[in-house]
């Protein structure tokens, strides 16, 4: 079986989940990490026995690695995938795919100039279990019309948190719980919903006033050009990482996902649809579990020539929201797009 060479770009939180991914995956090869910080970046190679590279684009001049993970600050993600697929790699890179829409433009640009490679972004929370049947219901119509959403989720982020260099500012990070934590749900909102029409909302900094220039709570209405409605709520002013929660109400029925676990109500009986499963890539629990199986997804595009769905074009589509949110709170107008 082909191994596809392997590189990853920082070693900072979510590359853990990654890299234990790929040791895990018979259809990779790691040979390389990229990290700024010599400390961390070489006790992250000799911890998965690859090599260290401080310069990311040294390391993309050999030619035994295919695929490039970048896993860094939000505001390097579009000049590091840019440069990658220069060089004939496939880029995939971790959410939001960039820090404003006109980076993440160039990222598009890039992708559809080097035909040869692939650009995939991670949305791993649409591979889990409960998302699959979620997306089913809707694409069957077994339970009739859907006819509203909504997405919640609360969680908790300390000052602390905010402490590396590029977090908390609009420049580096592109914004606060919208753009870093939420997205995962909204993706999941417009996955289910299809096209949007339009979409109102507005930003705050509640809790981490004075600590960050960007937002720690926001809200949001959505249109659906079929008719479907969403609200949508997120924070990180709440005590505590709390489970996210999603509805999605149909003419003959409402699938409700608390976390992990799919809810199935319909004609006054209640029944389980999907469990939580076992978590063995060493996230947090609310990070979800699916990182694997994405990356897996990916790998197995790559190597059989298939084009990747879940592409830029298709990451495009929660960042646009995002900073749609953030123009719409701005001017207090909604945003409208047919």
């Amino acid at each position: 079986m082909k191994r596809l060479g392997t590189a990853l770009i920082g070693c900072g939180a979510i590359a853990a989940v990654h890299l234990q991914a790929i040791a895990k995956l018979e259809l990779a090869d790691l040979k390389a990490v990229v990290d700024t910080d010599e400390t961390v970046g070489r006790r992250t190679a000799q911890q998965y026995g690859c090599d260290y590279y401080a310069d990311y684009r040294d390391m993309l001049k050999r030619s035994d690695i295919d695929v490039i993970h970048v896993c860094t600050g939000h505001y390097l993600h579009a000049p590091m995938a840019v440069d990658a697929l220069a060089a004939g790699k496939h880029v995939l890179t971790e959410k939001p795919m960039a820090e404003n829409k006109a980076s993440a433009r160039t990222m598009l640009e890039a992708a559809a100039k080097y035909t040869s490679v692939q650009l995939g972004v991670i949305f791993q929370n649409r591979y889990n279990p409960a998302s699959v049947r979620m997306k089913q219901a809707v694409d069957s119509g077994e339970l009739g019309k859907l006819l509203c959403m909504k997405g919640i989720v609360t969680w908790h982020r300390s000052p602390q948190y905010y402490e590396t260099e590029w977090k908390g500012r609009w420049a580096t990070e592109g914004g606060g719980v919208l753009i870093n934590q939420a997205i995962h749900t909204l993706d999941l909102l417009q996955w289910f919903g299809g096209e949007v029409e339009s979409i109102k909302g507005s930003i705050s900094t509640d809790a981490l006033e004075g600590v960050i220039e960007v937002e720690d709570s926001a809200h949001a209405h959505l249109v659906f050009a079929s008719g479907t409605t969403a609200v949508f709520y997120a924070t990180n002013a709440y005590g505590v990482n709390s489970p996210v929660e999603v509805e999605l109400v149909f003419e003959q029925g409402r699938l409700h996902l608390l976390g992990d676990t799919l809810y199935l109500h319909r004609n006054g009986t209640s029944a389980v649809l999907s469990e939580p499963v076992p978590n063995d890539l060493g996230a947090k629990s609310y990070w979800g579990v699916s990182h694997g199986y994405q990356i897996r997804d990916f790998y197995e595009h790559v190597l059989e020539g298939r084009p990747y769905v879940l592409n830029g074009p298709e990451g495009y589509k929660a960042l646009r929201l995002v900073t749609d949110i953030y123009e719409s709170s701005r001017s207090g107008q909604r945003i409208r797009y047919t």
